[in-house]
């Protein structure tokens, strides 16, 4: 039987991991789970696992584990010659291009957003002008990750016909 599973975590690569730490735990107000640990390439367990997943020679990296409101867990990784991309923003090529956070006042947190060190990357937009009071906008980190801010949750919006008309 195929039902809908949870969604866990998702994996961010940055150039700075402490400092990404105090901008997802000050911005979005996500907890620490794991402070910054560092990981070795070795003959343990996570050495091992490491292996498998990034393949021979990735030596070392540092990670943090936070969690949001509603219990996603989101692991902060910085590789050894971590480098900020010119342009992360790819959103035709294959792949993850951008998360979603909720927040009421989307306003504040661009402001908040801005303060520390990311960006607004596009005005504010309301999915239904006049009518229902849904609003979007994308931002990016202070390490070019992209994410999406909505005022109502993801149900809401969709589920009220977004894009319906235009079907």
């Amino acid at each position: 039987m195929t039902y809908p599973r949870t969604f866990s975590h998702i994996g961010l690569s940055v150039t700075d991991l402490e400092k990404a730490v105090e901008f997802y735990t000050k911005v979005l107000g996500w907890y620490v789970i794991m402070p910054p640990t560092e990981v070795v390439s070795d003959d343990s367990a996570i050495g091992i696992m490491c292996d498998d997943v990034f393949g021979k020679g990735w030596d070392r990296f540092k990670i943090a584990h936070l969690s949001t409101g509603d219990k996603i867990g989101v692991e902060i990784f910085e590789f050894k010659n971590a480098e900020l991309r010119e342009d992360n923003f790819e959103f035709w090529k294959n792949g993850v291009f951008h998360f979603a956070v909720q927040d009421p006042d989307i306003e504040g947190l661009v402001a908040k957003i801005v303060e520390h060190g990311g960006k607004q990357r596009m005005p504010i937009h309301e999915y239904y002008p006049g009518d229902k009071p849904y609003r979007m906008v994308y931002c990016e980190d202070p390490f070019g990750n992209i994410f999406e801010l909505y005022s109502h949750s993801y149900e809401l919006t969709y589920s009220a016909g977004a894009y319906q008309d235009k079907l």
